[in-house]
């Protein structure tokens, strides 16, 4: 929620301009090692192993394989974050040749590509605190320190915006600035917690460790997967950046929106079920296995089903409402909103995939995700360049869905044979019975959302907070009441869970 805030900031400040576009494909350098040494194949490859060893030889030995992995990380970021620095200038020559034609907009994409690099070092430390307090069962704090990072991003656009010409810097470096901070704050309020449980950082290298070995045996693989899908980044930040201006800027308005359900459910169900299917695995529990991935499936698909239909049908009006004020103007509204309708196309593959493609780290399989991340980038790739001529910024979004769908089918595939199933029956079951409940309250959005603008026209914002309250209100009403009659339990299960942490199970309440 509060990256869709820091967005609705940036979008009011900069709009879809010159200055976004250059912060947009700054932020792409950092994101590049952000994904093998935080969210990619680091974190998935630590995370199990590091439950593994908290499980079967005790927590010193889990802490003793913590300080190795961070003053491992420590040097290899800090070398590459250096690199980085010496050779900004090069980065963005290759990845926005373009923007050369709009003077100054290169150097400026270089220069906050510099103040942003060191992110790299702090998301990676924040990400194995994350591991390691998740494997120890703390969620809360984790799943907070995100939250810091769109903060301190959001504090520094209204105070530092103001102050930056004064200080001779652009006014977009003030974002720049936000973000490194920000993501410090992510580490360091995770370090009270992981201290009070037994946690002191000294530096520590032994590469002979087995417990690092297996860390490093486990990503290797997964730099390789890693590899192919930055070419395909890479790849696609050329054909955006050659859209014009905007053409970033849209499709990352259009991302964030909609990564917002995928953020509150795809990876909160994610982060759970990692460490329990680690430990299940370590316990050699497959049937425990099975039934914690089917659970994960059915919840995301019935929280995640009804908003793909929501934003495929409400693109506009949500838009509007958030980000069309200042800078952002209605041109910037229709692009983007068409951009988040090819988006959303994907977003139950991105949903899946967070949740099978760790499961599979976790059960020792990691070449397969790495394998399927291969031709996943081989179809984006593909997609990309087919689809950006006829459809133009849009085709890329378009292609992304495309990729994201293939990469969720074949993993779920292949998890579903590694298993020997799913509890397919009833994992279909309520699959269909969300996809009825989902078309039924996609029809009544559509209905209210024409005839609310007919009898309530006007583009005042209360005028348009009352048209989509009124419009998303009676389409959940009607989504509810056809979950209610098809018996979808899991949807029970996920407004209970979202409402106050209680899930209805065997006829009566219990607490989660």
């Amino acid at each position: 929620m509060l990256g869709v805030v820091r967005e609705q900031v940036l979008a009011s400040l900069f709009g879809a301009g010159d200055a976004m576009d250059a912060y947009n494909v700054a932020f792409r350098i950092p994101n590049l090692l952000r994904d093998l040494f935080a969210e990619g194949a680091m974190s998935a490859a630590f995370v199990p192993t590091f439950t593994h060893q908290l499980t079967n030889t005790g927590r010193e030995s889990a802490w003793r394989l913590g300080r190795n992995v961070m003053t491992s990380l420590l040097l290899v970021t800090g070398v590459l974050v250096l690199a980085g620095m010496v050779f900004a200038d090069q980065l963005v020559s290759a990845l926005a040749s373009d923007y050369a034609a709009v003077p100054g907009k290169l150097q400026l994409t270089a220069l906050l590509a510099r103040i942003m690099l060191p992110t790299v070092a702090f998301i990676a430390l924040a990400a194995a605190a994350m591991g390691m307090l998740n494997a120890l069962h703390h969620f809360f704090i984790p799943a907070l320190a995100p939250a810091t990072f769109n903060v301190a991003t959001i504090l520094c656009a209204i105070v530092l915006v103001p102050l930056a010409p004064r200080l001779g810097l652009p006014a977009v470096a003030a974002i720049a600035i936000g973000t490194l901070l920000g993501a410090a704050a992510q580490f360091l309020i995770q370090w009270p917690v992981l201290r009070r449980e037994g946690f002191h950082y000294r530096p520590l290298i032994n590469l002979r460790d087995p417990a690092l070995q297996r860390v490093l045996v486990l990503m290797g693989p997964g730099t390789v997967g890693l590899a192919a899908t930055q070419a395909n980044v890479f790849i696609n930040t050329i054909l955006a950046t050659g859209q014009g201006t905007g053409a970033v800027s849209w499709l990352n308005y259009a991302f964030r929106l909609m990564y917002l359900p995928i953020g509150l459910f795809g990876v909160s169900i994610a982060t759970a079920v990692l460490p329990a299917v680690s430990r299940r695995t370590a316990e050699r529990d497959h049937d425990g296995v099975r039934r914690t991935v089917s659970e994960g499936m059915s919840l995301m698909m019935v929280l995640n089903v009804p908003a793909t239909v929501g934003l495929l049908i409400l693109a506009t009006p949500i838009i509007r409402l958030i980000f069309e004020r200042r800078a952002f103007t209605p041109l910037d509204t229709a692009a983007t909103a068409a951009a988040l309708q090819f988006y959303a196309i994907g977003l139950i593959g991105y949903s899946i995939v967070r949740i099978v493609s760790p499961v599979f780290y976790a059960l020792g399989q990691n070449r397969t995700p790495v394998m399927v991340s291969v031709a996943t980038v081989a179809v984006n790739i593909v997609a990309s360049v087919t689809l950006v001529r006829p459809f133009g910024y849009r085709g890329l979004a378009l292609a992304t869905s495309i990729a994201a769908l293939f990469n969720a089918t074949t993993l779920l595939t292949l998890l579903h044979r590694r298993l020997g199933g799913l509890d397919d029956a009833r994992t279909l079951a309520s699959v269909g019975r969300i996809l009825i409940a989902s078309a039924l309250m996609g029809a009544t959005a559509l209905a209210i959302d024409r005839g609310t603008s007919a009898l309530i026209p006007g583009s005042q914002l209360g005028l348009q907070i009352g048209r989509l309250v009124i419009t998303i209100g009676c389409s959940l009403v009607v989504l509810a009441a056809a979950a209610w009659a098809l018996r979808i339990r899991e949807f029970t299960e996920a407004v209970a869970w979202l409402v106050g942490g209680w899930i209805v199970g065997g006829g009566s309440w219990r607490k989660s």
